[in-house]
């Protein structure tokens, strides 16, 4: 019955298609709109579309490593075993037979890793988890499809380290309780009403960063890499530009910090003095040292 919503260009009825539309539209603003009492409207004066759906970000919060699914192999693993204590993971909550926005999420975030370099290839700095919120599902359909987004991604290696997980009601709790992620079912369109966003987790289990939305800038998400591991997994250039940039929630996106470009132009200038300096400081010191 899942065969047909494999596929990313799917056909839906018109209600299913505006609901997807309205959700693509509103996704970003959705993901921030519930991140606690200045969040804006109250419960009664949001949309019904949008009733209990969004995500309550958990920043320094961490995850369960405990909570048990089934990988695309359909063996039974726990969240922890994907953590080494030295890199980070993404982990994206979709649900696998979506017709509509957990596909572009996963085309988004797949474009934006096929754009990174091949020392950013998932499994080298970083692994990634796609975490189905939706308990009726099957490892076989995490495996078809991991093997739909492994070929879209192009690089075959990343495999061992991106998986597609499925779990039974009390893990699902569990798991978007733990990113805040909430959801509900819509019965008249037969289709998980969600938000949609990648959380980036640092390699303790610590929520790091929340990239909100279906479109990823391949530079947003490797600097929150790099800023779950304290600038660890990247060179000193990736080191360099996460001092330079900081989150900015409204974009949603990384920006230029004004402070941080200020006191590094200041530690260049006194840099370039001192190497200016230098020379004569030592040709005044031979001269001395000449003179006795």
């Amino acid at each position: 019955m899942f065969k047909n919503k494999l596929v990313l260009k799917t056909k839906t009825t018109g209600t299913a298609l505006f609901a997807a539309v309205f959700l693509v539209l509103f996704s970003g603003q959705v993901s921030r709109a519930y991140n606690g009492p200045d969040a804006g409207l109250s419960a009664d004066q949001k949309a019904p579309e949008l009733q209990g759906v969004g995500i309550d970000e958990k920043l320094g919060k961490k995850i369960d490593f405990n909570t048990k699914f089934k990988d695309e192999s359909g063996k039974e693993v726990t969240l922890g075993s994907y953590f080494d204590g030295k890199h980070p993971v993404i982990i994206s909550p979709v649900y696998f037979a979506c017709p509509g926005l957990c596909n572009f999420h996963l085309n988004g975030l797949t474009d934006a890793l096929k754009a990174m370099d091949k020392e950013w290839t998932v499994g080298k700095k970083y692994k990634v988890l796609s975490v189905s919120f939706d308990s009726r599902e099957t490892p076989d359909l995490a495996a078809h499809k991991k093997d739909t987004y492994i070929k879209l991604y192009g690089r075959p290696e990343a495999a061992d380290s991106w998986h597609f997980l499925t779990g039974n009601e009390t893990a699902v709790k569990a798991i978007t309780s733990d990113l805040g992620f909430k959801f509900r079912w819509d019965e008249q369109s037969k289709e998980w009403a969600h938000a949609s966003a990648a959380v980036v987790i640092s390699p303790d289990g610590t929520i790091s960063r929340y990239l909100p939305g279906i479109m990823f800038n391949p530079q947003d998400v490797k600097i929150a890499l790099n800023e779950a591991t304290a600038g660890k997994i990247g060179t000193f250039v990736d080191t360099l530009v996460l001092y330079c940039f900081k989150y900015d929630p409204k974009q949603s996106k990384f920006v230029l910090a004004a402070v941080q470009i200020m006191k590094l132009g200041g530690a260049l200038a006194v840099l370039l003095m001192v190497l200016w300096l230098l020379p004569i400081y030592i040709r005044s010191r031979r001269a001395k040292s000449a003179g006795r």
